[in-house]
Order: C-alpha cells, then structure tokens, then sequence
C-alpha cells in the first residue's frame, strides 16, 4: 500500500513539472516552416523571399530549393516533404486537375478554382500577386525579320522547318509544345530537350542551335540579349498569376499571421519588379538570397 502510495505521488510530482514545462516551451516556439521550389531562378528568389519574411517573424525555416520542375516539387507539397512555394494560377490548376478549361485569363475566377482543386490535396493558395509569368517563344532579332514575325501564329511561315527548344517536360505541357500543335497548329521538325529558360536555352538560341527558345515572360535576358518575344496572339498561355501555395498543416498551426506575412508579398510583388529581381540573378549573378532580402528591405517587409 506504501508503495502504490509512493509511486503515485511521484507520478503526480512528474506530471505536475511536464504541465509546467511543455506549455511554456509550446508558447515560445512557433512551427518550422519547410520552402521549397522548382529548378530556375525566379523560383529561387520567390522562395527566398517567402523564407525570409517568414524567419524574420520568428518563424524557423528549412530551405528545399531548386529541387526539380513541377512534377518532383507538387507532390513534395502533398506529402509533407515541404510546407511552402511558389506556383503560378492557371499552370499549376491545369497541372492539378488535367483540365485546361478551368484556367482562363480572369485571375480572379482561376485562383477560385484552384482554391477549389486544392480542398482535397490539403493545401491552400493564398492571395496572388500582379505578378504574371508565362511561357514566352523567342527568336532572334535575325530570324524575326529573315521571316517576317512578330506573333505566335507567324511561326507557321516556318511550319515543319523550326526547331524549338525548351524544358524537358515541354511536351507535355498543354500551355507549351501541346499548345503550340493544338491552339496554333504548328509543327517543327525537331524539339531539342534543353534547361528551364536558362543560360543553355538562351546560348542555344544564340548560336543557332534552335530558331524557337521557350523563355520565362519575366525573363531579362530576353530584353538584354535583344530577342523577339512573339505576341501570343491566340491567347494559349491564360493568368499565370504568382501565388504561394501551402500545406494546410502548416498553415493551421498560425494561420492568421502566416496568411498576412506571405500576402504582404503578393500585394507588393508586381511583373515589373519580379523582372528586375530576374536581371538582379540572371544578368547581374548575385544570389537569389541577397535580391531577396534586398526587396523586402526596400518593401519595408522586414528591417
């Protein structure tokens, strides 16, 4: 009886110091917040910049950067192996659910759907910026005027005879090669698997080696290198809008102040800048980490 006695009074002592200790280490930690991103630059500098206004919250961070294109870095989100990154409105919805035709150009009714799409994947999209990043086709200024073109559709003068270059997944993608076969009826005679919009594309471009470059819209180069960005004319590519998008684990474990940090991006991030923060990586080569910080300093999003 003594001792049935004496190991419940230690049980209680015990349980009585874990009550004091575990809520007071709780109130003080906030949850670690795992980033991600595919594999090019502009996606490096978006994640930063997520990163860093989070871990200047107090919020720990762990950085899983440039771990592959979409199909590696969407179900890394799904199964927790990252909480956070950077996606774009109607190429991640079309992604999601295979149907084209829930993406338009209203930014408005895309992030709607996609907010529909992602009930059942545990995530969430928060607010998009003004942000837009699409596909670009890109030619030479010598190839422009040797064939007359300044719009997507002027690339049929050349029809059987181009080769285009761009992304391994460009293939398969319905707002790149599948949208330039189906919206504009082109066909090239050869597609050569190269980087995504990045130096490899751009020296293949410039050295002939492909007369059609698939660039990133918010690419410099494309203006520093003074190629001819092509009009979409037929509209393929729809409101690829800069959104973050989130775990809801994560996001449930402080979700007013999570929502409010990483919207203050969005509601600052425009085309433009996104371009210059571009040229800041890609022309410039300083670290994605570096422009990151710097943006937000200027933004007054941290100190």
């Amino acid at each position: 009886m003594r001792k049935h006695t004496l190991l419940s009074a230690i049980l209680t002592i015990v349980l009585a110091a874990m009550a004091a200790v575990v809520p007071v280490v709780a109130q003080g930690q906030k949850p670690t917040i795992k980033v991600g991103s595919t594999n090019f630059g502009e996606q490096l500098i978006l994640a930063e910049i997520y990163a860093q206004i989070l871990e200047a919250n107090g919020y720990p961070v762990e950085r899983r950067l440039n771990l592959g294109n979409r199909e590696i870095v969407a179900p890394a989100l799904e199964s927790g192996q990252i909480d956070l990154y950077p996606e774009y409105l109607a190429t991640y919805l079309t992604y999601l659910t295979k149907d084209a035709s829930l993406s338009s150009t209203d930014a408005g009714q895309t992030h709607a759907n996609l907010r529909v799409a992602l009930a059942g994947k545990n995530a969430t999209a928060l607010d998009y910026a003004l942000a837009v990043d699409t596909n670009g086709f890109v030619v030479t200024k010598a190839t422009a005027d040797r064939l007359g073109l300044d719009t997507v559709s002027d690339l049929a003068k050349g029809n059987g005879q181009l080769v285009l270059g761009g992304p391994p997944e460009c293939p398969d993608r319905p707002f790149c090669l599948l949208g330039l076969t189906g919206t504009y009826g082109l066909q090239f005679r050869e597609f050569r698997s190269l980087d995504a919009g990045g130096p490899i594309t751009v020296a293949a471009l410039e050295g002939n080696q492909i007369d059609v470059a698939v660039l990133f819209t918010t690419d410099a180069v494309i203006q520093a290198r003074g190629f001819v960005l092509l009009r979409d004319d037929r509209r393929l590519q729809l409101a690829d809008n800069v959104v973050p998008i989130i775990r809801n684990e994560a996001l449930s474990q402080a979700p007013d102040e999570i929502t409010t940090l990483l919207n203050r991006v969005s509601a600052y991030m425009t085309t433009s800048e996104l371009t210059a923060l571009n040229a800041r990586v890609g022309l410039d080569r300083a670290e994605p980490r570096e422009v990151g910080a710097t943006w937000l300093r200027l933004k007054g999003l941290i100190q």
